[in-house]
């Protein structure tokens, strides 16, 4: 026999879905929550991509432009996440020089360590060096890489999104998605090896 719940025992309300968050943020209060929710993922892919000065600006820039889209925002299985970095990737866009320019200073850099010669360099810091320089040579393949293709790259390698999170982010059929991350693929694996995968993290 089945025990009977007490009136007062009450089941736990399930947090609102994306969907719900989006459609019923009539105020920035309300859309508050989405931003609870996603700001730190946000902010973290576009400081990758251009640096936290310019993170800090775009990430409000970010939740303001979806605040003021939410009503063109078509709920999905994979929440409103792809949506997001569709905005923060069309901002990163409009400042690409400076995401070239920062790819391009970063790839001529040195590598900390190099001028130690007199010291002998543990294998904990020759690794590091080494990192540094496979680092190097990254951001110097992803600086000469089409705009399509550095951003399906990094929305699947830095932000872990599926084929269909990045169609949706970046409005691309998933075939576009496929050929695109191929070419980067296949350039990132002529300029550092076939281990590349390991250095993107």
């Amino acid at each position: 026999m089945q025990r009977l719940r007490p009136a007062t025992e009450t089941a736990t309300a399930l947090p609102p879905s994306d969907g719900e968050l989006v459609q019923a943020g009539e105020t920035p209060q309300d859309f508050a929550r989405l931003f609870d929710r996603y700001s730190v993922t946000i902010h973290r892919y576009v400081a990758r991509r251009l640096g936290t000065t310019e993170a800090d600006d775009l990430l409000g820039q970010t939740f303001l432009i979806a605040f003021e889209r939410r009503h063109r925002y078509v709920d999905s299985p994979a929440g409103a996440l792809p949506w997001l970095y569709g905005i923060a990737t069309n901002l990163i866009h409009r400042r690409r020089r400076d995401e070239v320019r920062q790819y391009r200073a970063y790839s001529r850099a040195e590598p900390a360590g190099t001028h130690q010669h007199g010291d002998p360099l543990s294998t904990d810091v020759a690794a590091r060096v080494d990192a540094a320089a496979a680092s190097r040579a990254l951001t110097g393949v992803l600086a000469g890489l089409r705009k399509v293709e550095r951003d399906v790259l990094l929305l699947y390698a830095w932000e872990d999104l599926s084929y269909a999170e990045i169609a949706l982010a970046l409005d691309l059929p998933i075939g576009t998605v496929r050929s695109r991350l191929h070419r980067a693929r296949r350039a990132l694996r002529s300029a550092l090896g076939p281990d590349f995968e390991e250095n993107l993290s």
